[in-house]
């Protein structure tokens, strides 16, 4: 027996991305993916079904070889940014829109989205402000960084990962093709993976110089993100990452 999450009949177009995306991530057999089982509306609620897994604390090994595969996944590329369909992070929509150019695209459909949902959320004012001066000077961050369209997993915190029969796992993807520092940007923001991951990452793709700079840029997605999902708890930390970057 699998594995199901379900919800309001509304919700199905979520559930399909997810699966959509487990999928994407299997294809290169580089790391283990759950396997989608089913999906769709049953009853009056749309529902996924995948793979149960029998999930166990990662060893340090579990930990250098994640390292490796998510070197290895973000090997695979496309030719542009974006992906074929849009989906979620978190409950938040996320809009995937093919595009040739990063900086556009990182401006307009993550951290401009964010902005402007902050906006309708009530969050005006000296957020707005600095935001809007962050937004225009976007492209010194990539005056000589220019990332390929690497798979990523997309929401990539230490509850999204793990170790099952001796072998990392990755779930609950938010899956589209962008730079590959914004995975382990997320992956550094709330914990759950420790030395061996980076080093092995690190033995395996060594990051370009300015990689610190971005991962506050990066970070600060999800911040947001968590600021319009879950309210002010989290203003405090997304004006200090603006400021850092300001």
């Amino acid at each position: 027996m699998g594995f199901r999450k379900s919800g309001p009949a509304s919700s199905a177009d979520m559930f399909a991305a997810e699966a959509e995306g487990l999928v994407e991530l299997a294809k290169p057999g580089v790391i283990r993916v759950p396997e989608v089982i089913a999906c769709g509306v049953d009853g009056g609620q749309a529902f996924i079904e995948i793979e149960r897994l029998d999930l166990q604390r990662p060893t340090r090994e579990v930990e250098h070889r994640m390292g490796e595969q998510l070197a290895a996944l973000h090997n695979v590329t496309a030719d542009r940014y974006g992906w074929h369909r849009d989906n979620t992070i978190g409950l938040t929509p996320q809009h995937n829109d093919w595009s040739d150019d990063w900086v556009g695209f990182f401006r307009q459909h993550r951290l401009g989205f964010q902005f402007r949902l902050a906006a309708q959320n009530g969050y005006t004012g000296r957020l707005q402000e600095q935001g809007a001066q962050l937004l225009k000077r976007l492209p010194f961050f990539f005056a000589d960084h220019d990332p390929a369209p690497s798979l990523l997993h997309g929401d990539l915190w230490g509850g999204n990962w793990g170790s099952c029969d001796g072998e990392p796992v990755i779930f609950d993807p938010a899956v589209y093709y962008g730079d590959r520092e914004s995975d382990l940007a997320m992956t550094r923001l709330f914990g759950g993976f420790g030395s061996a991951f980076y080093e092995a990452y690190e033995d395996a793709w060594p990051l370009e110089p300015g990689h610190r700079e971005r991962c506050d840029l990066y970070q600060l997605y999800h911040v947001l993100n968590h600021l319009n999902l879950f309210g002010s708890a989290y203003l405090g930390r997304a004006q200090e990452l603006i400021r850092n970057l300001l």
